[in-house]
């Protein structure tokens, strides 16, 4: 099947039936309904508000249910984690230094909330604003730092930050909060995928299952088609390791990776892709048919087990070929994506 054989359709992916099973995806612990309430009643006394969104899923990580609020304040939309998506946004830290320097202007003292869903960077952010911040306005006491995690529900209190004494500017970091029911399955099928719902809730084999079934719908393996067969150039670090943890996958603080463990993943994420481009050029199937995509996503799942090398005898199989795959796409290897239908311009 060429690349001209797959039709672009716009369809609900997350809705297809094998997608679907699970039901309705929700995550609304008890710290977020009180963080809700917190932040509303906070929010009255901010004089701009940072609102951050996954680059992503610029729609999706929206919190709906706080937007009437938020559009009546001062606000910044920050597209964070821009690196992950292949959207042509603006430079995030001019824009907050801009609105910064543009409302102390009229305001000896500035509290600024930043908001936004899990794991969507507020805390990172703040860091960086705070970095802004202590050259341009000097701050004699030492600011701590906010907590930063690769999990969803790191920050679970508002924390107060004074980043500047002239003028005194202040920051609240508040925790990543959902929706208490989320819209549908599609949304919080993005959401689990970028890592704002915990992958417990949903499960990585169905989160796994919607990721390739984007990818084959928007056929985006077609693309890789470039990549030569990386079989024929076997490397002897692939010999040395033959099975890779997903934490593995992560920057170590201690150790650096050394040229052979990047060589080793580059090599790992050629051969995924390259997987992948195989499975869907040569399916023969329709690929808009629900139980065509479905056999098409059960024999990926099958090559990528090979590829990443994880035992054909294991019980937990499935679940392994999911986090490894998933650590692949939340770190970027594959390359950069926007989920959310986005226009061009």
């Amino acid at each position: 099947m060429g690349k001209n054989g797959i039709i672009k359709k716009a369809m609900e992916v997350g809705e297809i039936g094998f997608s679907k099973d699970g039901g309705a995806i929700n995550w609304f612990p008890g710290h977020m309904a009180a963080a809700t309430r917190a932040i509303r009643s906070r929010l009255k006394l901010s004089d701009l508000v940072i609102e951050v969104r996954d680059a992503r899923i610029p729609f999706s990580s929206a919190n709906q249910d706080l937007q009437p609020q938020l559009s009546a304040k001062r606000r910044v939309i920050a597209l964070n984690k821009k690196d992950l998506a292949n959207s042509n946004v603006l430079n995030l830290l001019d824009l907050v230094e801009f609105k910064l320097k543009e409302v102390i202007s009229r305001e000896p003292t500035l509290l600024v909330m930043v908001v936004g869903v899990p794991n969507v960077g507020k805390s990172a952010l703040i860091n960086s604003i705070h970095q802004i911040a202590s050259t341009r306005f000097p701050l004699q006491e030492k600011m701590k730092r906010a907590t930063v995690g690769p999990l969803p529900g790191v920050t679970q209190d508002i924390a107060g930050y004074k980043i500047a004494h002239q003028p005194s500017i202040y920051v609240l970091d508040t925790p990543g909060v959902l929706v208490p029911n989320i819209p549908n399955i599609e949304i919080g099928l993005k959401l689990a995928l970028a890592g704002s719902v915990k992958d417990s809730v949903v499960g990585e084999d169905r989160i796994v299952q919607y990721l390739l079934t984007v990818l084959n719908t928007r056929g985006t393996p077609l693309h890789w088609k470039h990549l030569a067969n990386p079989t024929e150039k076997t490397t002897q670090i692939s010999e040395d390791k033959p099975g890779y943890n997903p934490k593995d996958l992560r920057p170590k603080m201690k150790k650096l990776p050394d040229a052979s463990d990047l060589l080793y993943v580059k090599d790992l994420v050629a051969e995924v892709r390259h997987a992948l481009y195989v499975t869907l050029s040569e399916f023969g199937g329709n690929i808009e048919d629900e139980n065509d995509m479905e056999c098409l996503v059960e024999h990926q799942f099958e090559v990528l087990q090979k590829v990443l090398r994880i035992p054909h005898k294991s019980s937990e199989a499935r679940l392994m070929v999911s986090k490894k795959f998933l650590t692949l796409f939340r770190s970027g290897k594959l390359g950069s994506f926007v989920l959310d239908d986005v226009p061009e311009s």
